[in-house]
C-alpha cells in the first residue's frame, strides 16, 4: 500500500484537483438562471452555502454535474475537467437578455484538496475555517474553503489564486498532510463507491439511476429536463441502479464488463481498482432494478461480486 492511499483512509492527504473546472457566474438573473437549469434549488442559497447539482438535457439526461457555491456577489460552479467547457457553452446558450456574466477562471485559480478522517484537524492546524455542512464555505486567507470531497471520505476543497498553490502545500504538508494521486484517490473513492461524472455518470445516464439524490430538490420549480425526473418520480422506479460491488481477485475489470445474474446478462460495470486495503477488487455498477439490493451475490467474468 501507498503513503498516499493510506492517509486518505486513515489521516490526511492533499490532491491537487487544479484541472477541474471553475466557473464565476456574476449578475443580477445569475441565480434565476442556474436555478431554472440545473437540479437542485439554487435561489434559496445564501451566501456561504452551496449545492451539488445536475445540468440536464431536454431528456432528462445528466449533461454534467457541478458543486455550485455562493458567494458575497456570484457563484462558483466546480466541475469535472471534462465538462467545463460543455457547462460554459451550454448556460452561454440560454443567456438571452439576462443581467449573467460567465468567466471561466479554471488557469488562474487553482483547487486543492485535503481528505481523510483527518481533514478538519488538517484545516484547524493551519488556522483555516472548517465549513460545518456539505458544500458550505468559507473566505481565508486569499482563497475559499469549501466542505466537499472527491473520494467519500471527510474532505474540503481549497480554491486560491494559481499563484499560492504552492504555499498552500506547504501548509497542509507542515501540519501532517501526505501528497495522494489521482489514482490513490479513485481507489479510494471506489472503495466509498463515490461515483464521478466521465466514469460512472454519463450523457445517458437518468438522476434517479445514480442514486445521488442529494443532487435533486423535486419541490423545486421548473428546469431543464424536470418532466423526466418527475415522470419516473411518479412512476416510482428506474429499470437500473448504481451499486457498489467487491469482486474477488486483484484484476481490475475493463469498463462495461457484463455482470450476470441467474445466469441472466443483468449490468455492466462502470470503473473499477483493485483494493490493497480489502484485498479484493471494487467497482461501481449498473445493474437491472432487481438485483440492486446489498447483499445480493452477482458474477462478472466468472468472479463472485457482492453488493454492499
Amino acid at each position: 500500500m501507498s503513503a498516499g492511499y493510506d492517509a486518505l483512509r486513515a489521516s490526511a492527504a492533499w490532491l491537487d484537483l487544479s484541472t477541474r473546472g471553475r466557473i464565476y457566474a456574476t449578475g443580477g438573473d445569475s441565480a434565476r438562471l442556474l436555478h431554472a437549469m440545473t437540479t437542485n434549488h439554487v435561489q434559496q442559497l445564501q451566501p456561504g452555502r452551496g449545492c451539488y447539482a445536475f445540468f440536464l438535457n431536454a431528456q432528462g439526461h445528466i449533461l454534467a454535474d457541478v458543486n455550485l457555491l455562493r458567494l458575497e456577489d456570484r457563484f462558483l460552479l466546480d466541475t469535472e475537467p471534462e465538462t467545463r467547457e460543455l457547462v460554459y457553452r451550454h448556460l452561454d446558450k440560454y443567456i438571452i437578455a439576462d443581467d449573467v456574466v460567465l468567466e471561466d477562471v479554471s488557469a488562474a485559480l487553482a483547487c486543492l484538496a485535503v481528505e481523510g478522517p483527518n481533514a478538519s484537524a488538517v484545516l484547524a492546524a493551519v488556522g483555516a475555517p472548517v465549513p460545518d455542512a456539505d458544500y458550505a464555505h468559507a473566505a481565508w486567507s486569499g482563497g475559499i474553503i469549501e466542505r466537499a470531497s472527491s473520494t467519500g471520505q471527510p474532505g474540503f476543497r481549497i480554491f486560491v489564486p494559481v499563484q499560492a498553490k504552492a504555499e498552500w502545500i506547504g501548509r497542509l504538508e507542515s501540519v501532517g498532510a501526505v501528497p495522494a494521486t489521482l489514482d490513490e484517490a479513485r481507489t479510494v473513492r471506489l472503495e466509498q463507491g463515490k461515483p464521478r461524472y466521465g466514469d460512472d455518470i454519463c450523457n445517458t445516464t437518468l438522476p434517479q439511476e445514480t442514486r445521488q439524490t442529494d443532487a435533486v430538490n423535486f419541490a423545486k420549480g421548473c428546469y431543464l429536463g424536470q418532466e423526466i425526473v418527475e415522470r419516473i418520480r411518479s412512476r416510482g422506479h428506474v429499470n437500473r441502479l448504481l451499486v457498489k460491488l467487491e469482486i474477488e481477485g486483484e484484476e481490475q475489470l475493463p469498463n462495461g464488463a457484463e455482470i450476470e445474474a441467474e445466469g441472466k446478462e443483468s449490468g455492466e460495470v462502470s470503473s473499477s481498482a483493485f483494493s490493497p486495503g480489502l484485498g479484493k477488487t471494487v467497482a461501481l455498477a449498473y445493474v437491472r432494478a432487481q438485483y440492486a439490493a446489498a447483499g445480493t451475490v452477482l458474477s462478472v467474468a466468472g468472479r463472485a461480486a457482492i453488493i454492499r
